[in-house]
């Protein structure tokens, strides 16, 4: 693996009396994309946002770049490179895609017209709909819309939670494919994502968490050739 960015040990996360995640420690190295792989409830999401630092950690710690992270807010956390696009897009549904990719680039104070012309290049239908109200955008346009936006804050670690959730499967390969430009481009990416095949083609390495725990890892093409993997996300029946 690369040099370590971003690195979990020992992770634990409560809601309430619930341990959502039950010491979990794994790394993304810089420049690689790291597929999340797990069922409902397993614990990806929670992973995401305790990063994002949107949750805070009852025990263990987090390291970003060499430096503890966790405890950090989550708008300081935006100025030191790390943007998180979340399930569900949460675009701003009554202001234009113009102004949506304008709120990605508020802590520069202005819009660099660079980024801007780079996010459009990856996402052409963002330009042909840029005056247009967000809300009226079809699913596929808004996950689009929040991937740029995010993209506004310069990233150098992006954190993506199901973004083909709900989609059409061409829209998907799209998604999948502007994923790996933005990556090719510079950008790590830490995928948390339900389409386990198309991850795992996409991951240089990936992690299964169940219940909390991480319980495989491995490159992409070792998990997408695992049983336990095929079987559990991939709907294969295994033969004993």
């Amino acid at each position: 693996m690369t040099e370590s960015m971003l690195g979990l040990v020992d992770v634990e996360v409560r809601y309430g009396n619930i341990r959502a995640l039950k010491g979990i420690s794994f790394e993304v190295g810089a420049g690689e994309i790291v597929a999340l792989l797990g069922a409902n409830g397993a614990g990806k999401t929670t992973t995401q946002k305790t990063i994002s630092g949107m949750l805070r950690p009852s025990a263990g710690s987090i390291t970003y770049e060499g430096s503890r992270i966790d405890g950090i807010p989550a708008h300081e956390l935006i100025g030191l490179g790390i943007c998180h696009v979340p399930e569900g897009r949460h675009v701003f549904p009554r202001m234009t895609v113009a102004e949506n990719l304008e709120m990605g680039a508020f802590r520069f104070k202005r819009v660099d017209r660079t980024d801007l012309e780079h996010v459009l290049g990856l996402f052409p239908r963002l330009q042909e709909r840029y005056r247009q109200v967000a809300g009226t955008l079809s699913g596929g346009e808004q996950q689009m819309l929040a991937i740029g936006r995010a993209l506004m804050g310069k990233p150098r670690l992006l954190l993506l939670d199901e973004p083909s959730m709900g989609l059409a499967p061409l829209v998907v390969q799209q998604i999948f494919d502007i994923v790996r430009q933005i990556n090719t481009a510079g950008v790590t990416v830490l995928l948390v994502e339900q389409n386990a095949a198309q991850a795992l083609a996409l991951a240089n390495r990936g992690y299964v968490l169940e219940t909390g725990e991480i319980v495989l890892t491995g490159t992409g093409p070792d998990l997408l050739a695992d049983d336990r993997v095929r079987a559990a996300y991939l709907g294969e029946e295994i033969a004993s």
